[in-house]
This record gives structure tokens, sequence and C-alpha cells, in this order.
């Protein structure tokens, strides 16, 4: 279930949307990163822990997307972190007495039944400016941006050169904009900026969706995401493999949630693109 992607770094894609799990080991046992999707893959992921004679001391949500603020009861209570945003944004969700049904809205039908939400957005949030997470092992810092959600981080495991990108840098989604924001371009091409700050510090790229990628898929996928962002932001039609025909099969569905973005975005900003 857990593949090992660079020395004491290890991920679980999920079977639902391509969800990436991350796990770092430290000195007394390990950090979990946005660990999903259903409850039975939450389960088995906590017994390969076990079977590995490692204990859960942190975790953390990258952001606040209810399939990046899973927990399971077989994680144990560690604290589980975020940024300040993201904390406060899942703690406005929760104290809607509906709460539920506003996330049942957003799960994939197929696995609907299977994701446990009890202990769903459960995080304390980190002080404002916080730059490393509060664990005992790698140094893991925080990269807090705006793009795609309030207070979206994501981290660099510093010592072992992994780039943890939260729901960034896919290569089978279209980057999603936070359209609730004042501006949520440039929040995204700002985004994309840090990231070019750390290409020379990474060898491993994990997204929160889709495939783990090497040094060089971190400087295409910054680029190709930029492509999309400014065709989007000038009217035009991305030239995107991740929608149209030439879109992975079984994904084909990113075309729709592109259409949508774009219909959005053009009423939001006016025809003049201003």
């Amino acid at each position: 279930m857990l593949e090992q992607v660079a020395e004491g770094v290890l991920a679980h894609e999920s079977e639902c949307i391509q969800s990436n799990a991350v796990v770092v080991q430290g000195k007394a046992g390990v950090l979990l990163i946005d660990p999903g999707i259903t409850g039975d893959e939450m389960a088995a992921l906590a017994n390969n822990l076990r079977e590995l004679g490692q204990t859960v001391v942190a975790g953390f949500s990258t952001h606040p997307d209810w399939d990046h603020v899973l927990w399971h009861a077989d994680f144990g209570d560690a604290p589980r972190y975020g940024t300040a945003r993201c904390a406060a944004s899942i703690r406005d969700l929760l104290s809607h007495e509906d709460w539920k049904d506003d996330v049942a809205e957003g799960l994939p039908p197929e696995h609907a039944e299977d994701i446990p939400m009890d202990l769903l957005g459960l995080i304390t949030g980190l002080p404002p400016g916080t730059t490393q997470i509060p664990w005992d092992g790698p140094h893991v810092r925080i990269i807090e941006h705006q793009a795609h959600a309030p207070g979206h981080a994501a981290l660099l495991i510093e010592e072992r050169r992994v780039l943890v990108a939260g729901d960034m840098l896919s290569d089978v989604l279209v980057p999603m904009l936070d359209l609730s924001a004042a501006d949520p371009i440039e929040d995204y091409l700002a985004a994309l900026r840090l990231f070019e700050g750390v290409v020379s510090d990474v060898d491993v790229l994990i997204p929160g969706h889709g495939s783990v990628g090497g040094a060089g898929q971190l400087r295409a996928r910054i680029d190709r995401d930029r492509a999309y962002v400014q065709a989007l932001r000038d009217g035009g039609v991305p030239d995107d493999p991740r929608i149209g025909p030439s879109a992975k099969p079984g994904w084909e569905w990113v075309s729709d949630v592109h259409a949508g973005q774009a219909e959005r975005l053009q009423a939001y900003t006016g025809r003049d693109g201003s």
C-alpha cells in the first residue's frame, strides 16, 4: 500500500481521484499529511504503519477541502495541524448545523458511503506566519499561499528534497481557482512563483491528486499550470492535455470542471478581462 518515494518519505495513492496520502518518518513516529480517502483505505494505512512499527505523532492538512481534512480513529489522537486560514475556513464549515449535508454534495457518489466524516476537519491552526511544522522529525517548511483554497500550504521536506504540493501541480487535474477570492488569477500565479523559488531544492514532487513526479516534472507542471491560468485570464482556450480528447481515460470529467470554471471566471471578471 505505502510506497517509498524518498528516504523516510512514503506515499499511498487512493483509488478515489488518485488522492495521495504522505507519510514522513521522524524520530518518535510519523507525520501524516492529507490521509484519505475511504475508511477502509485509512484503516489499511494505519495497519501498514503498525506493521512498520510506526505511530502517528502529528498530522497536517494542506488545505480545507473535505478530502484533505479526513482522519481515522486508528491513526490515534495526535495533533492535526493546518495554517491559521485553513483551520478558520474548516471551522466555519463545521459551525453549520447541516455541514455534513454540504460536504456530502461534493463526495464522489461511488465512494460517498465509505468516507467517514466523524473526525473530518478537527485541525489546529498554527500561528499566522508559521514556517515550520512543530514536530520531532525532518524540517518541513510550510509554503503558504492563497491559490485554490484559503490558507493552502505546500510542504517542502527539506532534508528529503520532497515537495508535497496539495491540490496543485497535478498531471490529471487542471488548476482550480478559488473564485471566492478577490483576485483568483493573481493568487494562482503568485503560488506558482513560490514553487519556482524552490525548484532547485526538489527531487520529488507529490501532488494532492495524480502521479508522483521527479525534479524535471516540477518545472514542467509549473509551466503547464501557468499556461492554463494565463489562457483563462486572457479568455483563450488552453492547449492542455488534461482536458479535451487527450484527457486521461476516466478523467474526461475534468473538461466539465474546466468549462464551468471558465464560464464562472468570465462572469466574474467581465468580458473585457478586467
